[in-house]
């Protein structure tokens, strides 16, 4: 139910290359996602998405008491809002956090009741029924036990983006991505616009697609500069023949349609 809901996500027209690539005869997919709700992406990277005509994926969790409604205008103006649990839990070696809501605490049942909960948020806020997952820093357990596999079994959401990307999902072409494990390329603080670039060009080159994490977005935290987001945003804007920047879910559908499995 939720693959066949996710083909019809689009907001974007795209016709299909001759060689059923990517849309449009682009080269290459980008997707530009950011975790975690913060108030720097409300305040430094909405602007420049909307400035260059770019839309991207916002993994919520945490979502702070007054930005919802924030968070309603930005599914508004055409970017996904996608679960990434309501309390972000994450292995207790990875930072000091609340004994509660880190996954040694969770069993995958509660972590996914947590994610379903996480979904009636989010419908509550762009109205929408399906979402896709993002993990929390990149973890699959809870409790020390696998969850995945049985989100994914459920179909509780559309995608699940989890993973380090390699150089050989650079190359991966539409159909050989598995849209129930996305991966995924997040970088260091201090990271450059031409650092940022190289990852779009390696899909580019390679004819598959690019997948970017940012957390904060010239302040907070994990964060990456005003100035090399502005450049990537707006390199991207103009290579638009060659590269074509979506939301997640619409690279999701893009692939569900042409994998083995849907003909």
């Amino acid at each position: 139910m939720l693959a066949a809901a996710i083909l019809t996500c689009c907001a974007t027209p795209v016709t299909a290359a001759a060689d059923a690539g990517w849309p449009n005869g682009a080269k290459a997919a980008v997707v530009l996602t950011y975790d975690d709700a913060l108030t720097s992406q409300l305040d430094h990277a909405v602007p420049v998405l909307d400035e260059t005509g770019l839309k991207a994926t916002f993994f919520l969790s945490n979502v702070r008491r007054g930005e919802a409604a924030r968070w309603r205008s930005v599914a508004r103006a055409g970017h996904e809002l996608a679960n990434h649990t309501v309390f972000h839990a994450c292995p207790a070696r990875t930072y000091p956090a609340d004994p509660r809501y880190t996954t040694e605490a969770y069993t995958p049942s509660s972590m996914l009741t947590e994610i379903e909960q996480q979904n009636v948020l989010l419908t509550a806020i762009d109205g929408k029924v399906d979402h896709g997952f993002g993990t929390p820093c990149g973890n699959g357990l809870a409790g020390g036990k696998d969850y995945l596999a049985e989100l994914r079994a459920g179909r509780t959401v559309a995608y699940i983006r989890h993973g380090e990307a390699t150089a050989a999902d650079a190359r991966r072409r539409p159909g050989e991505i598995d849209m129930m494990g996305i991966p995924a390329r997040s970088f260091p603080e201090g990271v450059t616009g031409r650092e940022l670039i190289a990852y779009a060009r390696e899909a580019e080159a390679g004819g598959g697609a690019a997948v970017f994490v940012f957390h904060g977005v010239a302040g907070e935290y994990l964060n990456v500069s005003a100035k090399a987001h502005r450049e990537l945003l707006h390199w991207l804007a103009a290579h638009r023949r060659d590269v074509w920047v979506a939301t997640l879910s619409e690279v999701a559908a893009w692939t569900q349609a042409r994998s083995p499995r849907s003909r």
